[in-house]
């Protein structure tokens, strides 16, 4: 038997940053608390009563009527994965439209899956026009569409209900990435026709990172019901996951107890709050730190408003600024964490993300004065108050708008 010294362990001590970056987000202090209990059983009768209030939130948060409705137990690419997993067969035409990191992810994943890919790219920091998508669709009728709805690499929203419809016409099953919308803009599954769709919990849905909202309508689990050979990943299979989420009750694996306790709460907070005053918050805060990027004279990436996501904003890293160092200074300086580009992106971009409980003013003045005192004084000459005034205009243009919580 390999002997080791004894290891010394220290008292964790994690530091308390402000979490303004792609994700993860803040977390209410209700849902901390609600994770701090000890674990009950995964079958356990309270369990159980948990879970139906769980499936009934996620409905509710995506404005649908599906009943297989359910938490992945895993992070947001996991839901990418068992939508995509149970969805492709080998040899399925699967169009992926991609225009940034993560619907270039959800092609390599389809790729892996055995489906026979077809990839149409768009300039990052641009939204796909809808007749161009449909264009595609229509020419090449796959099975699958995959599309992310709010781009976390480039800030980009993609107006998609014109895609589904076309999608649609040819009997193809949409798949659309929520991950950075859900809980932070408008969502709306069941009136855009969306077949299935997955999230996170970690950004705007305001719960730490380790679950995965997903939702499949009738559509897809006739598509499900008809696989030619059973889902290849096992562990993510909708139809066994089903007969725990469902009525059965059936053994599958055991969930993430504590984990769907926090969802719980984090669900509650948002009936509170009221869906539509969320997606408020969300609107202004974004828009005040926008204005206000612009108000100090940065860039930013994407150039459209109506393209804008509100939750996630990205601005161009000025000409002779290090990128890196700049972060760096923010979380030493200021305890911000922020996101750096990603893929070609990289060093060229910063992302701001005013997601769930960090969606909120405080955050936003904090974030100007941090980064523009470190640029000021890194020699790039911005106007901090011109920038602050800026922001503090949006806020008063939309005075009947909470935007803390």
């Amino acid at each position: 038997m390999i002997e080791f010294e004894q290891k010394v362990w220290h008292d964790l001590a994690t530091p308390n940053r402000i979490l303004i970056g792609p994700g993860p987000s803040n977390v209410d202090p209700r849902v901390l608390q609600a994770m701090v209990r000890q674990p009950i059983g995964h079958l356990d009768p309270n369990f159980l009563a948990i879970m139906d209030e769980v499936k009934d939130g996620l409905r509710r948060l995506f404005l649908t009527e599906n009943d297989l409705t359910f938490p992945v137990s895993g992070t947001g690419s996991a839901g990418m994965e068992a939508c995509l997993a149970n969805l492709i067969e080998d040899g399925d035409k699967v169009l992926v439209f991609v225009k940034g990191y993560f619907g270039g992810r959800m092609a390599q994943m389809a790729k892996r899956l055995g489906g026979e890919v077809i990839v149409v790219e768009q300039e990052w920091g641009k939204a796909f026009d809808p007749d161009d998508a449909c264009k595609v669709i229509r020419q090449n009728s796959p099975k699958v569409v995959a599309l992310v709805h709010a781009e976390t690499s480039t800030g980009v929203l993609q107006p998609v209900e014109e895609i589904a419809r076309c999608a649609r016409e040819v009997d193809a099953i949409i798949v659309l990435d929520t991950v950075t919308s859900l809980g932070g803009v408008q969502v709306l599954i069941d009136d855009w026709g969306i077949d299935v769709s997955f999230s996170a919990t970690q950004k705007c849905v305001g719960t730490p990172p380790g679950l995965a909202p997903v939702t499949f309508n009738s559509r897809a689990i006739k598509v499900l019901q008809s696989r030619k050979s059973p889902c290849k990943n096992w562990y993510f299979d909708a139809l066994l996951i089903r007969s725990y989420w469902g009525e059965e009750r059936a053994y599958h694996h055991t969930a993430p107890i504590n984990m769907v306790i926090a969802l719980r709460e984090a669900l509650r907070l948002i009936e509170e709050e009221g869906l539509e005053n969320r997606w408020k918050r969300h609107q202004v805060n974004g828009l005040a730190l926008a204005s206000g990027l612009e108000g100090m004279g940065l860039s930013l990436l994407v150039c459209e408003p109506e393209h804008r996501l509100p939750v996630l904003t990205t601005v161009l890293v000025p000409d002779g600024i290090d990128d890196a160092r700049v972060r760096m200074r923010l979380l030493n300086e200021f305890n911000l964490e922020i996101g750096a580009g990603l893929g070609p992106l990289k060093g060229q971009i910063w992302r701001f993300g005013l997601m769930g409980y960090s969606s909120q003013r405080r955050n936003v003045f904090l974030a100007l004065s941090a980064l523009g005192s470190i640029l000021k004084d890194e020699g790039f000459p911005c106007s901090v108050d011109e920038g602050l005034d800026a922001a503090q205009q949006v806020y008063r243009n939309y005075e009947g708008v909470t935007v803390e919580v």
